[in-house]
């Protein structure tokens, strides 16, 4: 993301780059229509996690308390990496899928918009 500073000749060293965060990279999770999150979950992973653990174990340890979470068809789930539509494959790395450091998963749960509807 760019950013825009007060001053041209601003200059300040980026805390956030990978290599600071001892061989993890950031993935932030979003769930589309479910505003009880209001952002997306940040979690530190190692590149060759699989997405198999994205499933298993880190969104429902981040959005399993939803009313909605045990209805979620993850068969009918749709994905978008970065804003563009994707297609997981469980048994292959984030790396390998293009989800690299800093990248925002969004998961959109067609049937399912929030509780009562509402979006939250």
């Amino acid at each position: 993301m760019a950013v825009a500073a007060i001053t041209p000749d601003y200059t300040g060293e980026r805390l956030d780059r990978m290599e600071n965060f001892n061989g993890n990279q950031v993935v932030y999770l979003g769930w589309d229509h479910h505003l009880m999150f209001c952002a997306p979950v940040a979690f530190a992973v190692q590149p060759d996690t699989l997405f198999s653990k994205v499933l298993d174990e880190l969104i429902p340890g981040a959005f399993s308390q939803h009313p909605e979470f045990d209805r979620v068809d993850w068969g009918a789930v749709q994905w978008h990496l970065n804003g563009e539509a994707f297609t997981p494959q469980a048994d292959v790395a984030l790396i390998d899928q293009g989800v690299d450091h800093k990248s925002i998963l969004r998961f959109n749960t067609p049937g399912l918009d929030g509780i009562a509807g509402t979006g939250s």
